[in-house]
């Protein structure tokens, strides 16, 4: 007669029937992967496109793929699609959209004439944003929402993908010097991998009331890039990728101002 199960063992096989009658989920959330997929899809022409001369149209593909990708989070929240799956598909996606695809576009613009100097610049912008995806699915969950440590790389893709807009716009590809281009795309490759804090607007509560000058600017923005869309989106993303080290220096300096605590005894 075989002895008797012990309740560690009644429990232990519980366990192991309920496992053995869950069904592992199969297939995949369609809604929220449509958007990867059309970022990823945008990034890829995007290529396409400047390896045809066509520089202004693939600037505007990236852009494409940045509101792609901002909606594919979004919509997986709002209706309960979120997966695994779904967060290594968009970084996938995120890699080709907002770093091969910038950093070839850039490199079929201006960075060829640099020769051999040209592709590296372009392969540090690659690899700058490699990291910077990786260290944000590691530190995801443990850091400030409020904040993203080193420039977001849709961010810096649009920074890239203004410059080739406004620069085949104004034909000035043949005097801006590529040595600019080169110098201010390592710039962003290490703004990507540094530690500058960069808001994440996260926090704003957009249901809440605000002041009426708000409305205003807003309207003025979306007058802007109506007008001229190459130069107001330069602008807005230059300004953002230049925010993280102002704020940087001034948390460093408020530091150093603020004075140090008193290690004296009470007599």
């Amino acid at each position: 007669m075989s002895a008797p199960l012990t309740p560690d063992e009644t429990d232990n096989s519980h366990e192991i029937i309920e496992l053995e009658g869950q069904k592992p989920a199969k297939g995949i959330y369609l809604l929220p992967n449509l958007f990867t997929t059309a970022a990823l899809f945008s990034g890829f022409y995007a290529v396409v496109a400047a390896m045809k001369g066509l520089f202004d149209l693939a600037a505007i593909t990236i852009f494409i793929a940045m509101i792609a990708d901002g909606l594919d989070g979004r919509i997986a929240r709002l209706t309960n699609t979120e997966s695994a799956f779904g967060a290594e598909y968009d970084s996938l996606s995120d890699m080709v959209a907002f770093g091969v695809a910038p950093a070839l576009v850039l490199y079929q613009w201006s960075l060829q004439s640099l020769g051999k100097l040209g592709w590296l610049c372009a392969f540090v912008y690659v690899a700058a944003v490699a990291i910077r995806l990786a260290r944000f699915n590691v530190q995801h969950d443990n850091q400030d929402k409020r904040y993203f440590i080193g420039l977001p790389c849709p961010s810096a893709a649009a920074i890239i993908a203004a410059l080739v807009w406004l620069g085949s716009d104004a034909r000035v590809s043949h005097t801006l010097p590529s040595a600019l281009v080169g110098i201010l795309t390592i710039a962003v490759a290490a703004a990507m991998v540094s530690n500058c804090p960069y808001r994440s607007f996260k926090d704003v509560d957009i249901k809440n009331r605000v002041p009426f000058v708000t409305i205003l600017i807003v309207i003025m923005v979306f007058v802007g890039i109506a007008l001229k869309p190459d130069l107001i989106l330069f602008i807005i993303f230059g300004a953002f990728g230049l925010s993280g080290p102002l704020t940087w220096l001034k948390k460093r300096s408020y530091k150093k101002k603020s004075p140090a605590p008193s290690t004296e005894q009470p007599s």
